[in-house]
Order: structure tokens, then C-alpha cells, then sequence
């Protein structure tokens, strides 16, 4: 029997990915912390050994990582929770998008969909996941986050978390405060979903709160902050 680092590394090298049952996985009532993030940046680049990292703590922890299944920061996270899960009990899912360029399947995943839209794609996300962290990206990420944002904002899914990694999120959630809340197009309450952190550290201590939440109600649940928003250095009042 193959134990460990030995058996993580024969069910990636031999096996490959399994087909993911989306109806299967749904009914085990697992955990699952999606991390969404970059194609472009490669290995040995300063940020993806830190989602390397992020997600190697998240499968020491046995929670299930959901990717987008590609490579860069994908890849980074599938290849770190591959790493930490060391007994291979928690699961590594990719799904990945069909694209004429740069998205390919990393060797990393475990449970693998393949979708032809987008929209399909992110619905899924969706519904696996109770957490969701955005990692530095471009288009594709800012899609990702926004859609996540914008379901919870209308209430379309229950409560669940958005943790932000990395300083262009912060810049970006403080444009939003500047112009977005300022003119009256959106409210402070719809803050309360965002979690803006600095370091892994800040993020990890975030998901496992909400893991206790979920063992203990079956969902995650807003974590209070004292009076107002706190939004990585601005403060978002709430209104009555």
C-alpha cells in the first residue's frame, strides 16, 4: 500500500484526473475552498510559491481545493493541496474551460470537468464551493470574482465568503469604495461578503473560522467586525 508523498505522487503521475460527478460530490458535504487566479505566472515566480503554499496549508487541513484546472496560479494551488494532503484524503478538482490558447489541464488534478462556457463553468464553481479565494489574475480572475460578488450581492446563493490575496485587490475594492459607493451605486452592506487580506497567514486563519462554521451549521456565516467595514484600511460605515 502507498502511503504519503509516494502515494499523492503515483495517483497524479499513473492516474491522472478522474471525471468529476458534480451530483456525487455535492451529496458528501465536504469542504471546498475555490481559488481563483492567473494562467500566466509560472513557477519559481515569487506569487505562485505563495499559492503554492496557501493551498499546500488548505490540504493539510484535508479541505478540497476547487481550480480552474490550468496552469499558473491554478496549477500553483492543485500542486500545493496535492502536496499537504499527504494521507490523499481531501480532493484536488480542476475545472478547466476549453480554450484555443493557454488553458491545458495541470498534472495536479485529481477530479477534473471540462466545460465549453464560461457561464456553465462558473455556475459550478458556484455550487461546490463554500470559500472563495482570489489570487493576483486578469480578465478571467476579475470575471470570477465580480460574478461571485455580484450573486451573493442579489442573493442568489446563501452567504459565502470572498478573501482577497494580494495587493492589487486591495487597490481594487478601495476604487470601488472611491467611485462605486460613493455615487450610490451599490451599498455598504454589500461589503460584507469581502475579506481583504495581507499574507497567507490572514487567509488561512479566514478559512478555517469559516470550516468551523460549516462543521458546526452546515454553511458559512459573516464574521462581525466591529461598527463598520473594514476594507483594508478604509472603514465603509453601515447604514441603518
Amino acid at each position: 500500500m502507498i502511503m504519503g508523498d509516494d502515494a499523492k505522487t503515483s495517483k497524479v503521475n499513473v492516474n491522472h484526473a478522474t471525471m468529476l460527478d458534480i451530483e456525487n460530490e455535492l451529496e458528501k458535504g465536504d469542504f471546498r475552498v475555490a481559488i481563483f487566479g492567473s494562467a500566466r505566472i509560472k513557477e519559481g515566480d515569487k506569487v505562485y510559491n505563495e499559492i503554492y503554499e496557501l493551498a499546500k496549508a488548505i490540504g493539510s487541513r484535508q479541505y478540497d481545493v476547487v481550480t480552474g484546472g490550468g496552469p499558473g496560479l491554478m496549477e500553483a494551488a492543485n500542486k500545493g493541496h496535492t502536496a499537504g494532503d499527504k494521507e490523499n484524503i481531501a480532493e484536488s478538482i480542476g475545472l478547466n474551460i476549453q480554450l484555443p490558447f493557454e488553458q491545458h489541464s495541470n498534472e495536479y488534478v485529481e477530479l477534473e470537468k471540462s466545460f465549453a462556457k464560461f457561464s456553465d463553468r462558473l455556475d459550478t464553481f458556484m455550487q461546490l464551493s463554500n470559500v472563495f479565494v482570489v489570487t493576483p489574475g486578469g480578465i478571467g480572475t476579475m470575471l470570477e470574482f465580480f460574478f461571485t460578488w455580484q450573486l451573493l450581492q442579489v442573493k442568489k446563493m446563501a452567504f459565502k465568503p470572498i478573501i482577497l490575496v494580494g495587493e492589487m485587490w486591495e487597490k481594487l475594492i478601495h476604487w470601488v469604495i472611491d467611485y462605486s459607493l460613493k455615487d450610490g451605486l451599490l451599498s455598504s452592506g454589500d461589503f460584507e461578503f469581502i475579506y481583504v487580506v495581507k499574507n497567507n497567514a490572514e487567509a488561512i486563519d479566514l478559512i478555517d473560522r469559516f470550516h468551523d462554521q460549516f462543521k458546526k451549521n452546515g454553511q458559512c456565516e459573516p464574521i462581525k467586525r466591529d461598527g463598520s467595514i473594514d476594507v483594508s484600511g478604509k472603514s465603509v460605515e453601515k447604514k441603518d
